[in-house]
């Protein structure tokens, strides 16, 4: 084992086809490398709880389980709870929502066994080409995301759980995704201040840890090096203007942004020497445990970096450690109901009068999400849940037309394909009055012209769905009851 090994955070990820099998290999080669701990994606709750407990036993330390639990931990696990998108919480203007989220969040993943969420998001919703942020941000204000954002890492805090505030220095101007690419921010630094106000007001508010972005900033590193590789932006701006004082943790070593078609061993040693402490999500983890060692041994990563960083980690650990919450202790019903409740308040009219037509309806779907390399979320609790508030579904009704279009990763960009547009406008043409659920950010009713009857739900994922059942059918007593799967 190397101490330079619990810098590592590979992931784990659940299978549909074989569960937790290839995870639990990956666990007991990164066990026996040293890992300082694993970000885990998908899964069932009691599953993933198993897991962990099973990883954690054969473990001769303690470890970092992290997620990335934007929307409740049951945006990963299906079983606890899921919350609506963080820009749908911030259109309530309310801090004591987003903090009870929070809270909710930490509270749920401590019970199941992830300790470190990977949450807030604490970029600023400026540039509506953003292929990759969106409705993951609290707002297009700095004013309203550092309030929020801040408030949501209170609740965390209460919850038991560690935050994490992505992507510093912010990652809310950019055109381009940094998994596929290396974006470039070319904003002055007065510009910038914007981007860097939430993080300061995290700081403030005792984040735990942060997480850099693979984009670089020329005003803030004439270099061209992304934020993750930058010595100017993590030591000179963030540890000595700025303060910050924990864990900085890299964005996933996968992603093109941060490799630039090198290999991860090599980024990994840049990340580490420019003052991230963890490097999270690593494939390579032999090939970049050697590239850190030859780079301490001839010099290249000073011994105090690697120092720091480990201290860093165990300060960190041990803010988490003792007693968890209670197993079992997440999907209550009432903290289901409050999710519910809250996402049908985050619901927008932005046109006309959105209904159930009168008498059979028929659902026509324009999904915008299929294609990529993680299947979108269930599609079926629309339907489940119209049906349970009264509603006829027949393939001979009139039309309700459902437009999913989430923020993917994959996509590379961040509104309706061609296809989806001309999909509505020919049911609109023959339908003129139907009502059109879209299922994404309010702002892409521009791109839906010729719908006079549009409601607005932020994300596709199953709770939103229950919430716009909820509110066509008038049905307030329904609570949230599925909800999670695979993201990234």
């Amino acid at each position: 084992m190397s101490d330079l090994a619990r810098l590592l955070v590979p992931v784990l990820r659940w299978n549909p086809d074989d569960g937790f099998d290839a995870a639990r290999r990956t666990a007991e080669e990164a066990l026996e490398l040293g890992v300082g701990g694993f970000i885990l994606f998908g899964g069932p709750a009691e599953e993933i709880h198993r897991l962990i407990s099973e990883v954690s036993s054969a473990a001769t330390r303690p470890l970092f389980f992290g997620s990335d639990l934007e929307r409740g931990a049951g945006q990963q696990f299906p079983g606890a709870t899921p919350l609506p998108p963080a820009a749908a919480l911030g259109s309530l203007d309310d801090a004591t929502i987003s903090r009870r989220a929070g809270e909710l969040t930490a509270r749920e993943a401590r019970a199941i066994g992830v300790n470190w969420v990977f949450a807030p998001v604490a970029d600023v919703d400026i540039e509506p080409r953003n292929p990759i942020i969106g409705t993951r941000a609290f707002g297009t204000s700095p004013e309203i995301v550092a309030a929020h954002a801040s408030a949501w890492t209170e609740g965390c805090r209460k919850g038991g759980a560690l935050s994490c505030g992505k992507h510093f220095p912010g990652h809310g101007r950019t055109t381009a995704d940094s998994h596929a690419e290396k974006p470039t921010v070319d904003a002055d630094f007065e510009s910038l201040r914007v981007d860097l106000h939430p993080f300061r007001e995290l700081i403030d508010a005792g984040v735990d840890t942060l997480m850099t972005a693979h984009v670089a900033y020329p005003a803030l590193d004439p270099s061209g090096a992304v934020a993750t590789l930058s010595r100017p932006i993590l030591h000179d701006l963030l540890r000595r203007e700025m303060g910050f004082e924990g864990l900085v943790v890299t964005d996933a070593l996968i992603m093109e942004g941060v490799i630039e078609g090198g290999t991860e061993g090599e980024a990994a040693v840049r990340a580490l020497s420019a003052g991230c402490d963890m490097l999270l999500y690593p494939e390579d983890l032999r090939g970049v445990l050697e590239s850190l060692r030859s780079a301490r041994g001839t010099g290249a990563l000073e011994r105090g970096r690697v120092s720091a960083a480990l201290e860093r980690a165990e300060a960190a650990l041990d803010r988490v450690a003792g007693e968890a919450a209670e197993a079992g202790a997440w999907g209550r019903e009432e903290d289901r109901r409050w999710a519910l409740e809250t996402g049908r308040r985050t619901l927008q009219v932005v046109r006309g009068e959105p209904a159930v037509p009168e008498g059979p309806v028929r659902l026509v779907e324009i999904d915008d999400d299929t294609g990529g390399p993680y299947p979108p979320y269930a599609r079926d609790a629309l339907g489940r849940a119209l049906a349970d508030g009264g509603v006829r579904l027949d393939p001979e009704g009139a039309p309700l037309v459902v437009v999913y279009a989430d923020i993917r990763a994959w996509k590379g960009r961040p509104g309706l394909s061609s296809e989806a547009r001309d999909g509505v406008g020919r049911i609109l043409a023959d339908h003129p009055d139907a009502t059109v659920l879209l299922f994404s950010h309010p702002r892409l009713a521009a791109e839906l012209p010729r719908a006079r009857h549009l409601l607005a739900a932020w994300g596709g994922e199953s709770l939103m769905q229950e919430a716009v059942a909820s509110w066509l059918t008038g049905r307030e007593d329904a609570v949230a009851t599925s909800g999670g799967g695979l993201d990234r």
